[in-house]
């Protein structure tokens, strides 16, 4: 007999085969002599379409809404159909005894594989592979102690459920907005509320007018300090009183009124979550956040050299400090090497306050390097930016604090007060990590040495100070700044900042989204062509802003999500009954459904730089592909007309030389004499010249064309040509009315069968007569 194995993804599965010795490979899977391994392909099964419960939900009607069917059924992903095939047809066969559920250790991972088993109708025993690292050694420890799938009963229905919630809500309130406002429009209780941020951030910026405010700076030899108008800052936001200062302090003298020296300590960063580590490759290396995710899992499941990704701690447990020195020696042979070796030989720190955390780790912890051996060979240009980010922090986490001296001096000057500020590193701990590869840390530090002249050091209270020269600036506040991919992540990390709320504060501390899924999130508001990269910065389109204009309010604030993290954390923890949740899910849908459909409002995105649609004359949003191509899409879901700009190269007309007079040659008959000798002329003919043509005519300019291609043709186009059919000619359709936006085409005409047997016995038959001639 033996173990099934399903993993979540071909290469995760192809390793756990190498481990357990199973080498004969068959389409889908490997065999060994005690163990089976297939995969999934991320997801096999999928919540159906509404279409799977009504025949009437096929066409997208508000009479059909709210859908709510009493209970939501699985189906096979068309694409993957055959991996499940493969998948089903092992789990079915005699000499299985029991499954290995090895998918992602998670919530997501819990779902992937418990509906495959669903479909499948598998009853028999199952247990749960739960590791946080792909080695070799870690993949035997988790075989050694497989769980009890029956443990992570709870878990798979909070997964469960959160699906279920999604598609009621998200489905009712996607056709509902559809449907009433004739526009392509979907809503979610992620990804509206996060667009939503970016909207409201626009609005800031488009609402904000801008003050100017001046600073003043003294030099006084020795040292520059700054004038504090107030205790704690340096603007100055009268003209007046500034201009008056910069004429009126020049050659004054005063005193140091105070000279302080603090000697303080920076605890290093912690580890990496799954966001953390955006952020800062969103920052540091311009990856996006789908970018970092795709890079790291590739270090998770094919170099095996970090730990699981998709996490959202930044804490270890007690069982992992023993590996710690492991983790340090596979990493000889890298700059980081020598660092390494100290800490084995001489010991690191372990912060069993702060860094060993088991209560702050549910699922996994954080993200740290594996004690797989490293290649650096082996890694791509992205993947050893992304290696040597998790690297440097995890040293850091096990080095010293950083240990600053800070010296503030004050003088007042005509009753003006005058500060600066000086910061010398004593030791520089975790910070010496980032010098081993001559990087600066990804975390600012609080204590960064400031430009203050070291003399200030010379000086003690009561010294009497000169200033010698003034500078005045004049300077503007600025407007907010947009959201770039990693502010953005800091927002859905952080989102009950927004939320007024005092316990729904509380609620929503994992934010919108989590680590796994924020990414997506992203992308798939850029592809709906909701927002747009402009750089770094992520920009609201105008069709995203009216969407957040037009979305029910409940679903354009965080506490929705708040709210339904809490009682998901609840169904999964067993304090909380699943359907009771999906009860309150469906009516929550028909509240939100009824909102859409009374409300009095259109649907009237501004473009600055559209055109207008030429069959229903609406505005047609500009969108530009991956190749720099123009589209223009109408936003009208009835019409749904979409064309593109094609730039052509083509040859300039050639300049017409004047042709040159004709000369009137006139023969004229010369006289033969009698006695003249007759002269034979013999014509030869010169051979014949073969034509040819170069490729190019190097004689020849060009140009480029812009030309408009119809991408999809207009609904109301094939409606109309619809409305134009005659009895007389059932066969073919009326040619519609040419519009300047469509492509030239040559035209052919239609016919039945016998109309083209007929035309081709005529012609035939006229070839006939042609060879008789």
């Amino acid at each position: 007999m033996k173990k099934l194995v399903l993993a979540e993804k071909p290469s995760v599965g192809r390793e756990l085969a190498r481990v357990l010795n199973c080498y004969r490979r068959e389409t889908g899977f490997i065999e060994g002599e005690h163990y089976i391994v297939t995969w999934a392909l991320g997801h096999l099964v999928e919540l159906a379409q509404p279409a799977a419960y009504s025949e009437r939900y096929k066409r997208w009607s508000l009479r059909d809404l709210p859908m709510l069917p009493p209970v939501l059924q699985q189906e096979v992903i068309e694409q993957s159909k055959d991996q499940f095939a493969v998948v089903k047809s092992l789990i079915e066969r005699a000499d299985i005894e029991s499954i290995v559920i090895a998918t992602d250790a998670g919530r997501e991972g819990e779902l992937v594989a418990r509906w495959i088993l669903k479909l499948s109708g598998y009853q028999g025993p199952a247990h749960r592979l739960w590791i946080s690292s792909q080695t070799e050694k870690a993949i035997k420890e988790g075989f050694a102690n497989l769980k009890d799938a029956s443990l992570y009963d709870n878990l798979y229905k909070a997964a469960e459920s959160r699906a279920a919630a999604d598609w009621y809500v998200g489905m009712n309130v996607t056709r509902a907005l559809t449907c009433h406002y004739d526009a392509k429009l979907s809503a979610g209780r992620v990804q509206t509320p996060t667009l939503a941020l970016m909207t409201r951030r626009e609005d800031e910026i488009e609402a904000f007018s801008g003050r100017f405010y001046w600073t003043l700076k003294a030099d006084f030899t020795q040292f520059s300090a700054s004038y504090y108008p107030t205790e704690d800052s340096i603007r100055i936001t009268d003209e007046a009183t500034a201009k008056q200062l910069e004429t009126s302090l020049v050659g004054k003298s005063g005193r140091v009124v105070s000279l302080e020296t603090v000697e303080k300590s920076e605890q290093p960063p912690l580890a990496y979550d799954l966001t953390e580590l955006q952020r800062d490759a969103n920052n540091l290396l311009d990856f996006s956040a789908k970018q970092t995710l795709d890079v790291l899992q590739a270090l998770y499941e094919q170099h095996k050299i970090v730990t699981y990704p998709r996490t959202d701690s930044r804490y270890i447990t007690t069982d992992i400090v023993a590996t710690l020195p492991d983790r340090l020696r596979s990493l000889q042979d890298t700059p980081f090497s020598p660092l390494c070796a100290r800490f084995v030989k001489e010991g690191f720190r372990v912060d069993e306050d702060r860094f060993v955390q088991d209560l702050q780790v549910t699922d996994h912890h954080a993200i740290i390097p594996t004690e797989q051996r490293v290649d650096l060979g082996r890694l791509n240009a992205q993947e050893k930016a992304l290696w040597e980010l998790i690297v440097l922090r995890f040293l850091e986490v096990l080095s010293p604090d950083y240990v600053y001296r800070t010296t503030t001096l004050t003088a007042e000057v005509e009753g003006c007060r005058f500060k600066t500020r000086l910061t010398i590193g004593v030791e520089q701990g975790w910070r010496n990590a980032a010098t081993l590869i001559g990087k600066r840390s990804a975390q600012v530090s609080t204590g960064d040495e400031d430009e203050a002249s070291p003399a200030l050091l010379g000086w003690k209270e009561g010294d009497e100070v000169t200033i010698n020269s003034v500078k005045l600036r004049k300077l503007a506040t600025t407007a907010p700044s947009r959201y770039t991919e990693a502010t953005l992540l800091s927002a859905m990390e952080h989102a009950g900042r927004f939320v007024d709320d005092a316990s729904l504060k509380k609620r929503l501390s994992n934010g919108l989204g989590t680590p796994a899924t924020r990414a997506d999130i992203i992308e798939k508001l850029i592809q709906n062509h909701y927002i747009e990269r402009v750089g770094k910065e992520l920009v609201p389109t105008p069709k995203g802003r009216e969407l957040v204009r037009l979305a029910p309010e409940e679903l354009r604030s965080p506490e929705l999500t708040g709210r339904w993290e809490e009682r998901l954390g609840n169904i999964a923890e067993g304090k909380e009954d699943g359907d009771r949740f999906i009860d309150d899910i469906k009516r929550n849908a028909s509240a939100l459904v009824a909102q859409v459909v009374s409300s009095s409002e259109v649907f009237s995105p501004h473009f600055p730089d559209a055109k207008t649609c030429p069959y229903c004359k609406t505005p047609m949003m500009k969108v530009v592909d991956e190749i720099g191509q123009n589209h223009f899409l109408c936003q009208k879901l009835s019409c749904s007309y979409e064309e593109m700009e094609v730039k052509k190269r083509v040859p300039k007309p050639q300049e017409q030389k004047p042709a040159e007079p004709k000369k009137n040659v006139v023969v004229k008959v010369a006289p033969v004499e009698a006695d003249a000798t007759k002269k034979r002329v013999v014509l030869k003919k010169k051979p014949q010249v073969q034509a040819f043509s170069l490729p190019d005519d190097a004689s020849a300019t060009y140009t480029w064309e812009t030309v408009i291609e119809v991408v999809r043709p207009s609904k109301l186009a094939y409606r109309s040509e619809r409305s134009e059919r005659t009895s007389e000619n059932k066969g073919g359709w009326r040619p519609v009315a040419q519009s300047q936006h469509l492509v030239d085409q040559t035209p052919s005409g239609g016919g039945s069968f016998a109309d083209f047997l007929k035309a081709n016995e005529d012609r035939k038959k006229r070839d006939r007569e042609k060879k008789r001639k």
